[in-house]
């Protein structure tokens, strides 16, 4: 840190004075030039339909080509509020192919052989070929962009305004557990996180996330201090008959609506970039309860959608991570590894996503914050967890995006310094994940299917469960196009036959349609299941299962596959039941063998938390869990999971700085909340607190 007092304002040395300065400005402006070579000399020799009269022509295209980009990024940058978002994605991706069309055409010495289609093709070649050059010149690492954003931020840097005070930078990696982060800082994969740790700077600390372990349940409790409204990832509600979903954008809004008493952690001029939450700040971008996109006006957004490192390289890479899925889910059925499940569909798309234009994008986006002082940025990076929900928590692919995930750091790091004004970074997870074969794995028949055995009803039980979680960054960012009043919303509303504004990509059996007349219903999130006697108003308490359903509880509780079931007692209330023995929560009563016992210490206050919370179901189900390999059976078909108890799921991790001392690892998100907001105060940034708004009656 070490920037204060008043963030230091002194005037700086003219640039050519400063030599490191231009000696690094020289140095880019002679790597950009030297790629740049090598890239139109490949591709004149990949390509017929380009052609030079000699050397001198090339040369000369390369610095045309670097004068035209700057132009086209500077209008890009002056009509972005006119032209809006999409407008500034697309105009970014055709610039490039102006930028090679000009460059072409003014340089007398270079020809185009063919059709309109030639330009195009030459770019679409020049544009692969110059990804393909960065990640070379990276050593194998995809920091082209990165690298990219440093050199603006340093041309920028001695015109910055330095903030008044120091902000926090709060990034999340989703699905990282402690024991892992440990392993992977002692291994010594981790640089840059790992280095702050090993020389002091920062602190390493594991905290339990309770039950639900899942990203929104986590960060509703960060954001907003308020993660007792959410009892799943999805569950099912009889007042109003339907199933939410965290990550659905319209259920995202209602949920926020019910818990945010707009004083969350982002409340003082805080950003939200690519979470479930706003955490009740003014400027979210990519955040499921706002369903937004950046505003026209985020200079983020526009310097990656007009960089010809960004979205255009971006696109290329993103057919490269899709290739290397491909190979890296056909390396793990000829290794016959156990456990695994099938990796295709859409998750192809998915991770090509998340681990290169997310990514990218997020850096863009939260360097923007930067340069302009916000008090504080959250931002989600949920890299690693839609890789380990596929391949496993500790597979290689998986440990790969917490490598690239640490450069962004590092870079992130460096950016800082390079600013007059200061920022902590505090590096935390939401909660970790667990391994394992899952039920229907196991056992050839899902939870759902084992319920409808067990209960005399005239209808198969519904079945919410599915893999949408990583379908939520997407979905966000086209429902903020559809929800324009414009070409672009038309088009998209159009294209994805959107009537409400709402875009819901993703399988469908996750947020299945419940009839009237449902008999019974059961969701799913990760190795947690709800089930619901949907015609039953109200929480139906253990004796009045027991005289409708009388083979249910006792079917579940015996069965393999599940650890324990709870459910309301009238005499006692939330019981575990095991197959050999009862917990009673309240009191801490077991009668026989402890079903909680191999869940850890944690276990019954998490499993008393979550029955009391509004929606939860008639009974939750948590699934084995094994005693020598601590593995589980999730009922969804993931191989690395979350959401109930077991495992690595409930380890979560807390890396900040080590001059905020903290007595006690927290327990629970929300109490993660009041320490981050403590060290908002210590930082000032915090105003004086108003008389906190009462809170919303649950529904």
């Amino acid at each position: 840190m070490a920037k204060p007092p008043e963030q230091i304002s002194r005037r700086r040395r003219p640039v050519w004075l400063d030599l490191r300065r231009t000696g690094r400005g020289l140095g880019a402006m002679l790597y950009g030039g030297l790629a740049s070579l090598i890239t139109l000399i490949i591709t004149f020799w990949l390509l017929p339909q380009i052609s030079s009269d000699g050397r001198l022509p090339i040369f000369r295209l390369v610095v045309l080509l670097a004068v035209f980009s700057v132009l086209m990024r500077w209008i890009l940058a002056g009509i972005a509020v006119l032209i809006g978002s999409i407008g500034v994605l697309v105009g970014g991706l055709l610039s490039q192919f102006a930028v090679v069309y000009l460059g072409i055409t003014v340089d007398p010495g270079v020809d185009l052989h063919g059709g309109v289609e030639a330009p195009v093709l030459v770019s679409i070649v020049m544009s692969s070929v110059s990804a393909f050059v960065g990640w070379v010149a990276y050593a194998g690492s995809d920091d082209a962009y990165v690298a990219e954003v440093m050199r603006l931020v340093r041309r920028r840097a001695r015109r910055i305004e330095p903030a008044p005070k120091t902000g926090m930078l709060v990034i999340q990696i989703d699905g990282l557990s402690a024991p892992l982060l440990n392993w992977m800082v002692l291994a010594g994969n981790l640089p840059n996180l790992g280095g702050w740790i090993r020389d002091g700077k920062h602190s390493m600390l594991a905290w339990h996330t309770g039950v639900p372990a899942t990203t929104p349940a986590s960060q509703a409790g960060i954001l907003h201090g308020g993660s007792r409204h959410i009892p799943a990832f999805r569950w099912y509600e009889k007042e109003t008959g339907r199933v939410m979903v965290t990550n659905r954008g319209r259920d995202a809004a209602e949920l926020e609506a019910r818990m945010s008493t707009g004083r969350g952690l982002l409340a003082d001029g805080g950003v939200s970039i690519s979470n479930n939450w706003s955490g009740d700040a003014d400027r979210c971008e990519l955040v499921f309860s706002r369903a937004g996109l950046p505003n026209s006006r985020s200079n983020g957004y526009v310097r990656f959608f007009s960089s010809p490192q960004g979205a255009a390289r971006g696109l290329i890479l993103c057919v490269a991570e899709m290739i290397k899925e491909l190979h890296q889910a056909r390396r793990q059925r000829v290794r016959r590894l156990v456990p695994r499940v099938k990796r295709g569909g859409g998750y192809i798309f998915l991770r090509a996503i998340t681990n290169v234009l997310l990514r990218d994008l997020n850096v863009s986006l939260i360097t923007d914050e930067l340069v302009k002082g916000t008090p504080v940025i959250y931002c989600d990076f949920v890299d690693y967890d839609e890789v380990a929900h596929h391949a496993g928590p500790t597979r290689a692919e998986s440990l790969q995006t917490l490598e690239g995930l640490d450069r962004v750091l590092g870079a992130l790091q460096r950016i800082i310094d390079i600013l007059p004004h200061s920022y902590e970074i505090v590096v935390l997870s939401d909660h970790g994940q667990s391994q394992g074969s899952t039920f229907l794995q196991r056992y050839g028949r899902t939870l759902g299917e084992v319920v409808d055995d067990l209960v005399d009803t005239t209808k198969e039980p519904v079945q919410a469960v599915g893999k949408s979680e990583g379908w939520g960054p997407v979905n966000a960012f086209l429902t903020e196009l559809a929800l324009r009043r414009s070409v672009a919303g038309t088009v998209t509303r159009k294209a994805f036959h959107v009537k409400t504004g709402q875009v819901e990509l993703g399988p469908k059996d996750c947020e299945p349609q419940i009839a009237a007349d449902e008999q019974m219903v059961v969701t799913a999130s990760g190795n947690l299941a709800l089930i619901y006697l949907a015609n039953t108003p109200g929480r139906v308490p253990l004796e009045e299962i027991e005289l409708l359903h009388p083979k249910l509880i006792p079917g579940l509780a015996t069965h393999p596959g599940i650890g324990f079931v709870v459910v309301d007692s009238l005499a006692e209330g939330p019981v575990a039941i095991g197959a050999s023995g009862v917990h009673v929560l309240r009191s801490g009563r077991v009668e026989g063998e402890d079903p909680l016992a191999r869940y850890g210490a944690f276990a019954a206050a998490s499993m008393l938390r979550q029955a009391e919370m509004p929606h939860n179901g008639d009974l939750v189900v948590v699934s084995r869990l094994d005693e020598y390999t601590h593995e589980v059976a999730a009922f969804e078909e993931l191989v690395g999971c979350h959401g109930g108890i077991g495992g690595w799921q409930t380890d979560a991790v807390l890396v900040h700085p080590s001059r905020w001392v903290l007595d006690e690892a927290p327990v629970g998100s929300d109490a993660v909340h009041d320490v981050l907001v403590g060290w908002l105060e210590k930082l000032g940034q915090r105003k004086d607190q108003a008389e906190p708004a009462e809170s919303k009656v649950e529904a």
